[in-house]
């Protein structure tokens, strides 16, 4: 017989993971923290697991995460019924959390939001996370949907192909003739270069790849420029790179503008890099996520390549 998971703990062990120690989860629950502290060893004694590492703040494990997760998923799962029986007390609207990287925010995802019908309400709480890490929030029951790079299913998940996003190398004409005078696979790895923050690896995965389409010369390990800079919205990057500061991988739609008038030109035509995005979200029966989903899935549709 599988042991059940009594709905006081679970929401508990949430509260201390929310608010980050277990007198601060007794305030906000109007309990001892000894209470809060004898339901969670509770559950970790129902589970078999332990789920908090007890640091300040205090930070969910693995299993912990699932049961986390789990938490916030009935939370969402009961406001749905109590709008639908009437018995909000305040009528809020529905709030959908959803983790996105900055260029999609940037170029085609609030459009997306924009579609979605407001009846019922609907509040948007987005989290700002580069695709490749998108997936996290998603994995600790942060948010309940994700714009992201990866193709597996966080678990409880599913996922859907939202299209790819094209980036080509651009910079600043100036920058070319000061930095970039001679074969792109010997200079662009010397040239200042612009990162959107430290994780950002986009820019030197480019360099590897020019290094290695040039004949006899492997891409390797190879990095872009020491002189990297880093602006960490989409916008201040675009900018960066075409006021001349340092080249850098821009999205085509962003880029195709300033193209058109000569504040950048291409450094490499014929070699894009696409990204490929995916939509996941929590399997949950929730209408206000379908409504966020459908309206997501449409645009990304009309405005990422296939």
């Amino acid at each position: 017989m599988i042991p059940e998971l009594p709905l006081d703990q679970v929401r508990t062990l949430l509260a201390v993971v929310d608010e980050g120690t277990f007198d601060a989860a007794a305030a906000a629950l109007h309990v001892t923290p000894s209470a809060v502290s004898q339901r969670v060893k509770a559950l970790e004694q129902r589970t078999g697991r332990v789920l908090l590492v007890r640091t300040k703040p205090v930070r969910p494990t693995e299993s912990g995460q699932v049961v986390v997760r789990f938490a916030r998923q009935l939370a969402r799962l009961e406001r749905d019924a109590h709008a639908e029986l009437g018995m909000s007390p305040e009528d809020g609207p529905a709030r959908v959390s959803v983790a996105v990287n900055a260029d999609s925010l940037a170029t085609w995802f609030l459009t997306a939001l924009a579609q979605v019908p407001q009846r019922p309400r609907i509040c948007f709480e987005l989290r700002r996370e580069d695709q490749s890490r998108t997936a996290e929030l998603l994995r600790d029951g942060r948010v309940m949907a994700a714009v992201t790079s990866s193709p597996d299913p966080v678990a409880g998940c599913s996922v859907r192909a939202l299209g790819r996003m094209r980036y080509i190398a651009v910079a600043h004409p100036d920058f070319v003739a000061l930095h970039l005078d001679g074969p792109l696979h010997e200079v662009l790895g010397d040239a200042p270069v612009m990162t959107f923050d430290r994780g950002d690896d986009l820019q030197d995965a480019f360099v590897r790849d020019v290094r290695a389409g040039a004949a006899g010369e492997p891409g390797g390990s190879a990095t872009a420029s020491t002189v990297r800079h880093a602006v960490p919205t989409s916008e201040g990057f675009v900018e960066s790179v075409a006021s001349g500061l340092g080249w850098g991988m821009v999205p085509e739609v962003q880029a195709d503008p300033l193209l058109r008038v000569g504040r950048l030109v291409p450094l490499a035509p014929g070699r894009p890099v696409d990204i490929p995005l995916y939509w996941q979200q929590w399997k949950l029966d929730s209408p206000a996520l379908a409504a966020v989903a459908a309206a997501v899935l449409a645009t990304g549709a009309e405005a990422l390549r296939t």
